[in-house]
């Protein structure tokens, strides 16, 4: 009788999910800009890769924090780190790996400084990177502990968004989750109160936060247009409105969010 191999053939869906484990790894992020660059260069926990830069730009920047900047000149210095001619670079830009927040339950229960509530926001196919970038900035200042996305459906982290979050980028969690409703149920579990966002509500934000006084409370906004998914929404505890002075229509979802953050933080 031959002798079974040492090592027999793996199964298809195991090889499959290392080759996905490995693309991972090696995946890359061009951030874009002066402030997004000095940002990430002084995050210590962000792994730096390559520094492109104009002369001009790298006397800007000032401390490198140890980085060796690759000189170039300006007229070339888009096709030398593949940005998109409309990418408003400054003259700089920085290779690096995306950041490693943690796991779900991680991010969620960790205090956030200044928070007068535990409060996180989670994102519904919000895909465009300026919008997820100003909902960093607005969670950041807020004090919101993270804000949770679906990994399909949802904007990456790119340069377009880490310029938009003006540095937040590096400081406030960004964890985009493989399935978002399964998200949000242990949310719920560990104590979170589900807030939907929507002009179909029939429930005042204001009063709502009111009423949910000091409790940690989860704030779930949809993409403009679609909104939220059907799941996503019965998946909340609540489904509230900001209420308008005249019938303007709706607010741009980073503004939402801006707005309802606010009304979390006062309550």
């Amino acid at each position: 009788m031959a002798e079974r191999p040492a090592n027999p053939k793996k199964p298809t869906w195991v090889i499959d999910k290392e080759r996905a484990r490995r693309a991972a790894a090696a995946e890359t992020v061009w951030l874009f800009g002066l402030h997004a660059v000095r940002d990430a260069l002084a995050n210590p926990v962000r792994e730096k890769l390559r520094l492109v830069v104009t002369q001009n730009a790298v006397t800007r920047l000032g401390d490198l924090h140890g980085m060796e900047p690759e000189i170039t000149d300006p007229r070339v210095f888009d096709k030398t780190v593949g940005l998109a001619a409309e990418s408003v670079h400054q003259g700089a830009a920085l290779e690096v790996k995306p950041l490693k927040w943690g796991s779900l339950s991680e991010v969620a229960l960790r205090e956030a400084p200044g928070e007068t509530r535990p409060l996180l926001v989670a994102l519904d196919r919000v895909t465009d990177p300026h919008n997820v970038g100003a909902i960093l900035r607005s969670a950041e200042v807020f004090g919101a502990r993270a804000v949770i996305a679906p990994s399909r459906h949802s904007a990456p982290e790119t340069g377009a968004l880490a310029k938009t979050a003006s540095g937040a980028l590096e400081r406030q969690p960004y964890l985009r989750v493989p399935n978002l409703a399964e998200a949000l149920t242990q949310l719920k579990n560990m104590g979170f109160i589900l807030v939907g966002l929507d002009g179909t509500g029939t429930e005042s934000l204001p009063q709502l936060m009111s009423d949910l006084s000091g409790r940690a409370v989860c704030l779930v906004l949809g993409a403009e247009g679609p909104g939220m998914r059907e799941l996503t929404m019965k998946t909340c505890d609540h489904v509230a409105r900001i209420p308008f002075a005249a019938d303007f229509g709706s607010l741009n979802v980073s503004n939402a969010a801006a707005v309802a953050l606010y009304a979390a933080g006062r309550a």
